[in-house]
């Protein structure tokens, strides 16, 4: 039973990170909420303009080899403006032949913060869940959104690749990492032809290890279809 004072709303708001039952002052939102709202729109902002950091991808991936490329935006605000800019290589980008089976391709996209928290641990949690896979050189893309890595596959010349990107943030959500599957990446790829896992950050939505495994059995079933996106259905891809 509830006494005078108790919040009947508290266990709803518990479960849930969503913004719901805020409550009222008159015909507006009580002082507390509207500043915890002004926050969270500061840290989605601010997650979105922060700069990649090399050094902290680095430090979470002792041992595997980095390349860095940029795409052809020149810099954050032109990456912002031109999506378009943000699928393409610099002009000049050399990236080595690998002929390798899988390509992984970190870029910040519209959350370098996700990828200084999480893009190391998926990577690692991945790659233990690929025996017999072979896999080129780690790629580090500034500027960059989920086409880039149709650009960087066929450069690489890998059968497929991977791009863990920082998610676009939300309110409840600064720091999500997607994860986005195309067989045969060459530029000219669509997103119907790619698979994703989004929302990758303990504790709060995907783990790791989760993630992992699911983007390893999709990478299974593309092998075996020779194909991706809307031809490769979750369902068959997993286990039952």
């Amino acid at each position: 039973m509830s006494v005078v004072g108790d919040d009947p709303w508290a266990v709803l708001r518990g479960a849930t990170r969503a913004r719901v039952a805020l409550g009222r002052a008159g015909d507006a939102l009580p002082t507390s909420r509207e500043l915890e709202f002004r926050r969270a729109h500061a840290v989605a902002r601010d997650a979105v303009h922060a700069p990649l950091q090399p050094e902290v991808v680095r430090a979470a991936l002792p041992g595997s080899e980095v390349l860095e490329v940029r795409s052809a935006a020149a810099g954050r605000a032109e990456y912002l403006q031109r999506p378009d800019l943000g699928r393409q290589l610099a002009e000049g980008t050399d990236l080595p032949a690998t002929g390798a089976d899988l390509g992984i391709v970190i870029a910040d996209g519209l959350s370098p913060r996700a990828v200084h928290e999480h893009a190391g641990g998926l990577v690692t949690a991945l790659l233990a869940r690929l025996p017999g896979w072979s896999v080129a050189p780690l790629v580090l893309a500034h500027q960059g959104r989920v086409g880039l890595g149709d650009a960087v596959g066929a450069a690489l010349g890998v059968r497929a690749v991977v791009v863990l990107i920082g998610e676009r943030p939300g309110l409840s959500s600064a720091d999500s990492l997607g994860a986005y599957l195309t067989w045969d990446p060459r530029p000219g790829r669509v997103d119907s032809e790619r698979n994703c896992v989004s929302n990758v950050r303990p504790p709060h939505g995907l783990g790791y290890d989760q993630a992992a495994g699911t983007i390893a059995a999709l990478l299974a079933g593309a092998c075996e279809l020779g194909a991706s996106g809307v031809a490769l259905k979750d369902e068959a891809a997993l286990p039952g």
